[in-house]
């Protein structure tokens, strides 16, 4: 995922037998991306990352732009769920897990999180994160089990999904944090996007062909991200490609230049007519 957004994104083309969701490539991306905001607002970042991005490497360079002086680098980092975690988790007792919280703040009632940091700092098999940075907190999230979900045998046992989360932040209530990291997800909305946008087809046989078309639908993802952010409000700002193409892009309107001034003629029938003369219109108020 990261790699192909370095390619969209960047024009990055390595060679076929290139790796993908390296450490390099999750570093090169978030350098670009903090590169890619302005100045006043790179001091104070939360990066989120899901389990591929789980590397000692990437840990390390986020904690090294995080010791720059002025900087305030917070990671909430995806975590394997491997032997030492398992163990943790068994050894967590019941009164150790509180309800997660869903996106509007309530407490769910199949899910949970607890934190795993103490059980496996200080085990009696001694550290069991040692060469992991020191002020590394390990979180867990589980919830009851869905059909169809593809599950390890310890999860199968317990009854359980478990999700388990790296992060930096020291203060900060334990449920927060868990439905902070959540926010990531986001991503897979953009993923989606951007097939829905070109990405999910080729148009020819030529590399250099495709590597053109590849820039066009990144122009074109950009374009309906700004588009939804500083054109459109309401459901119209959270639109789906397909449907801002049916209710803007496609509909029959026209600027005509009159005495000098440009008019938007478009059919009054046209049930997102007001959608559409307000985005036109805050286009011409940009300065």
């Amino acid at each position: 995922m990261v790699r192909q957004h370095r390619r969209t994104a960047g024009g990055d083309r390595p060679p076929g037998n290139a790796g993908s969701n390296t450490a390099a490539d999750h570093i090169a991306i978030i350098d670009a991306a903090i590169a890619a905001i302005p100045a006043k607002g790179r001091r104070n970042l939360l990066i989120t990352i899901d389990g591929a991005g789980s590397s000692h490497a990437v840990v390390k360079h986020l904690r090294k732009r995080n010791a720059r002086a002025g900087w305030s680098v917070a990671y909430s980092v995806g975590f394997d769920l491997d032997e030492r975690a398992r163990v943790a988790i068994g050894q967590m007792p019941a009164a150790g897990w509180e309800p997660a919280l869903d996106a509007a703040g309530r407490a769910c009632d199949d899910a949970a999180v607890a934190e795993l940091t103490g059980l496996l700092r200080e085990g009696a098999d001694g550290d069991r994160l040692a060469g992991w940075p020191p002020d590394m907190r390990i979180l867990v999230r589980r919830e009851k089990i869905e059909e169809g979900r593809q599950l390890s045998l310890f999860e199968q046992i317990n009854g359980y999904r478990y999700q388990l989360i790296a992060t930096n932040t020291r203060g900060g209530q334990l449920q927060r944090l868990e439905a902070r990291h959540r926010v990531h997800a986001r991503v897979e909305g953009f993923i989606r996007c951007g097939k829905d946008t070109g990405l999910a087809r080729w148009p020819s046989h030529s590399f250099a062909i495709n590597t053109a078309w590849v820039t066009a639908v990144a122009l074109a993802i950009d374009l309906l991200c700004w588009t939804r952010l500083l054109l459109l409000d309401g459901p119209l700002a959270k639109a789906e490609p397909a449907t801002l193409r049916y209710r803007l892009l496609h509909a029959a309107a026209r600027l005509v230049k009159r005495s000098r001034n440009l008019i938007l003629r478009i059919p009054e029938t046209w049930p997102w007519a007001q959608e559409f003369a307000a985005a036109v219109n805050r286009v011409r108020a940009i300065p």
